[in-house]
């Protein structure tokens, strides 16, 4: 397993935006397809975006197509999450997580890593 932290979170009005990163430990870090999950209070967890190990393949959620692009730089162990126009509704925890898979997976069953969440909040 790898160990996952995300930062990057914050406040910001809608129309703005932030990108998060989350910081992976452990040498097989650029073995793992990455995602991107989010959970609104009162709401089931979300899938937002996922990456493949090389970073050539992605997928993202339908509410967030065209606004938020997912990327990594596998020589610093990390991965991003850049959030454009941002919405009220995009306020959630969003939480980075890893999977043993090579290949992007929408599942979140798949993913058995996990960040403890940052914070993102989108004011009106």
């Amino acid at each position: 397993q790898v160990q996952l932290v995300e930062s990057g979170g914050g406040l910001v009005q809608a129309g703005g935006s932030l990108r998060l990163s989350c910081a992976a430990s452990g040498r097989t870090f650029s073995r793992h397809a990455m995602g991107w999950f989010r959970q609104a209070p009162g709401k089931e967890r979300e899938f937002v975006a996922a990456i493949n190990w090389t970073g050539g393949r992605t997928y993202y959620g339908d509410s967030v197509k065209g606004r938020f692009t997912i990327s990594r730089d596998n020589a610093k162990n990390t991965v991003y999450l850049q959030m454009n126009s941002l919405k009220p509704e995009d306020t959630a925890v969003y939480f980075c997580a890893a999977t043993s898979l090579g290949v992007p997976t929408t599942t979140e069953a798949d993913f058995g890593s996990w960040g403890q969440g940052t914070q993102v909040t989108v004011s009106s």
